[in-house]
């Protein structure tokens, strides 16, 4: 292991062993300071983010995408504090943790037996609300981790996501997607963030009015299986407990090809993806690259210059941008 994994590897695990014995005060503190502190570095990860939610809120000026761009950053690492500490949350806590709208859509799809596939944006906790899942519902469910460097990294986020009561598959190696089927063929839950994909199978998308890449995946399970897929956005507001809404299922087209109907319907799920970001962009942890005009450096747009991340929060590869290009959870 090379010395950056291997402090990389340490400063996660720091996170977990340290952050989450503290008073939870302390905790949401700690987070808002580091998030203040790497917005004034205006690292690539925050002039990444600002320039995305240039597209979310056309025509803001310079000084509104800042002030997105901080509030991005804090809930950004609202999002890494509670997950540091929700291996140590009690079960009440969880369970008062998160409140979901529209939960209708998931409990009778999961009665119909036919299986559910919860597909999610970068908003907010997703690990929050996979652990309300298991706690406050008593659903367990399957998900899919990319693998990540330093191999003990990926190893953490297993052991992590588990103990919450995921199963995690590893994105790699091309098992997954048969073993996400035949859980949904028993009537299972499968939870899939999916709004990035850079691999070569990933279905274009209209997405705030550019062209964007998404995973297939959840369309192809649900045409597959006959499995419900359900679109879920989150989001923070000034309390303790994380908000989401479970949106209407995404059908399937009766005609057309898998081809087209995967298209159709991955672009359901952009829009509903972008529903959620719009009235809630700063709580969209996206900063990294996902339009493909930004893949083209050539094309790439300037991001406005306004007052981000230490090096850890600055890569292309956060442990949840490696989930998202699978469409993981």
């Amino acid at each position: 292991m090379s010395a950056r994994d291997r402090l990389t590897d340490g400063l996660y695990g720091a996170g977990w062993g340290t952050v989450k014995k503290l008073p939870e005060p302390a905790a949401v503190r700690l987070g808002r300071t580091v998030a203040d502190l790497a917005w004034k570095q205006r690292g690539a990860g925050v002039r990444r983010l600002e320039s995305n939610y240039a597209r979310v809120v056309p025509g803001a000026g310079p000084e509104r995408l800042a002030a997105l761009s901080r509030a991005g950053m804090r809930s950004y690492l609202r999002y890494w504090m509670e997950s540091f500490r929700l291996p140590a949350w009690s079960t009440e806590r969880i369970k008062g943790g998160f409140a979901p709208e529209d939960l209708h859509h998931l409990t009778d799809g999961m009665d119909a037996g036919k299986g559910v596939v919860l597909a999610l944006p970068h908003l907010a906790n997703w690990d929050l609300a996979g652990a309300w899942v298991t706690t406050k519902l008593g659903i367990p469910f399957t998900t899919v981790a990319e693998r990540l460097k330093p191999e003990t990294l990926y190893d953490r986020f297993v052991a992590y996501r588990e103990g919450l009561g995921m199963e995690v598959l590893p994105h790699s190696g091309g098992t997954a997607f048969g073993t996400l089927a035949r859980r949904l063929r028993d009537g299972g839950l499968v939870c899939l963030v999916a709004d990035r994909d850079l691999s070569a199978s990933g279905v274009e998308v209209d997405f705030f009015g550019e062209t964007a890449r998404m995973p297939a995946g959840p369309a192809l399970l649900a045409q597959q299986t006959g499995a419900l897929l359900l679109p879920v956005t989150l989001w923070y507001d000034d309390s303790p407990v994380m908000r989401g809404r479970v949106h209407p299922p995404v059908e399937v087209p009766e005609s057309g090809t898998r081809a087209e109907k995967t298209s159709v319907m991955t672009q359901a799920l952009a829009d509903a993806f972008a529903t959620g970001i719009a009235d809630h962009p700063e709580d969209w942890h996206m900063l990294q690259r996902l339009w493909l005009k930004d893949l083209d450096p050539a094309k790439a747009p300037t991001a406005p210059k306004a007052p981000t991340a230490p090096k850890a929060l600055e890569a292309d590869k956060t442990p949840e941008a490696a989930d998202g290009q699978g469409g993981a959870s």
